[in-house]
């Protein structure tokens, strides 16, 4: 992870069969295409590669969550549980849709509290959206019976990691949707983009028709399309689209990479004894997109960033150095600023952020660190790493 770190030949020749074809968005002009279609490609090699009935294409993740949401019916004023540790992404999409973000705690999996979900039901809740961080997930089996049991949707965001499983089901298509980014950062990237996963054939067919401002693909004249509802526009371009084709077809290698240097590192600060990683659910196995470890406590965790900082390893500390990824940054939310009137609904639906303490997650992310996988390492520079990290958090331990 990201994938632009191996852009090659493949790339290249995708991206020029574009060019080299004319035709840059994704639908009509089906007379000039000489059977050029990347987006349909890369939409049935994701299928295959998720194991799904469908895919819709879209221009980003945060879009997929949206179009996610609303092709399920999910809006004004239904709620939507969440966890605290996510991306920014993940409120936003949630209250474009004019819904409400009910945030609650993550436990050892750095994924959501299967009790804080519990906990937060209403008779308002509409969906549980389960964000699969830095590569891992949360209990899915938990969740499904949530979900199960109250009749609520289960929304994965698997953003984060694309490549991971869980009891051998790839994640993204083990809920009723699942939503994946490609954008320049994630282990396959086509620059921007998104994708929208399901099984479910209605869910599919809102997803399609509401990313292109509602129309409804039928036939191969585009302006003798109707439009069954209001939609937007969160269309992928074919240049986007070629960059993803050949990059998901190296997923395996990219995988395959990542797991390498994982383990590396993993093993090397395994040697210490305070040091202790992410909880992996019976069952799952990471996309090693990123290493994720506790310490001690606060001040060891603070310590100990500051240090790969000063010595050049990269890593996130979200509890202190990040806002974009933990509840404690985000004042934007919690003060509601926009730029636009945000409804007296989600408003009061917003209140409760008050007055809500997250001290089960404050615990977790306080003593959590992430380091990024990278794709380009070689086999020398990955163990160099391992040594500088396990010698700066031994200083720091002693």
């Amino acid at each position: 992870m990201p994938g632009f770190e191996l852009f090659g030949d493949l790339e290249r020749k995708e991206v020029n069969d574009v060019l080299d074809n004319g035709v840059l968005m994704r639908y009509g002009f089906d007379g000039m295409r000489n059977g050029h279609w990347k987006s349909k490609e890369l939409e049935t090699a994701l299928q295959n590669t998720f194991q799904a009935n469908h895919v819709q294409l879209v221009s980003s993740g945060t879009a997929a969550v949206s179009v996610a949401l609303a092709s399920a019916g999910v809006g004004a004023g239904d709620e939507v549980i969440m966890p605290c540790f996510t991306f920014v992404a993940s409120f936003e999409a949630i209250m474009m849709l004019g819904a409400i973000p009910v945030l609650v705690d993550i436990d050892d999996t750095l994924g959501l509290d299967p009790e804080a979900v519990k906990a937060a039901i209403t008779p308002k809740t509409k969906a549980v959206m389960v964000v699969q961080m830095c590569g891992g997930m949360a209990n899915m089996s938990a969740l499904l019976d949530i979900c199960k049991s109250n009749n609520l949707l289960l929304v994965e965001d698997a953003c984060q990691a694309i490549g991971g499983t869980y009891n051998g089901k790839p994640l993204g298509s083990i809920g009723d949707l699942g939503c994946f980014s490609f954008d320049f950062v994630k282990t396959i990237t086509s620059g921007e983009g998104g994708a929208v996963v399901t099984n479910n054939e209605d869910y599919y067919t809102n997803a399609d028709h509401y990313s292109d401002h509602g129309h409804d693909h039928v036939g191969n004249d585009r302006g003798a399309e109707t439009h069954p509802f209001l939609g937007y526009n969160f269309r992928i371009s074919e240049l986007h689209a070629a960059v993803g084709l050949a990059q998901v077809r190296r997923l395996p290698e990219f995988i395959a990479i990542q797991k390498k240097n994982f383990n590396i590192i993993k093993e090397a600060l395994s040697e210490i004894p305070e040091v202790t990683f992410r909880t992996v659910p019976e069952g799952g196995e990471e996309s090693y997109a990123f290493l994720s470890f506790f310490l001690p406590d606060l001040e060891i965790a603070t310590k100990v960033s500051s240090a790969f900082k000063e010595n050049g390893v990269d890593a996130c500390f979200h509890y202190f150095n990040n806002n974009w990824h933990y509840i404690r940054k985000w004042e934007h939310l919690k003060d509601m600023k926009s730029l636009f009137p945000i409804s007296a609904e989600v408003k009061n639906g917003l209140k409760y952020l008050e007055t809500k303490t997250f001290e089960k997650s404050d615990h977790y992310i306080a003593r959590n660190i992430s380091c990024l996988i990278k794709l380009s390492w070689t086999e020398e520079e990955v163990k160099a790493r391992a040594s500088k990290m396990v010698e700066l958090i031994k200083a720091c331990l002693a």
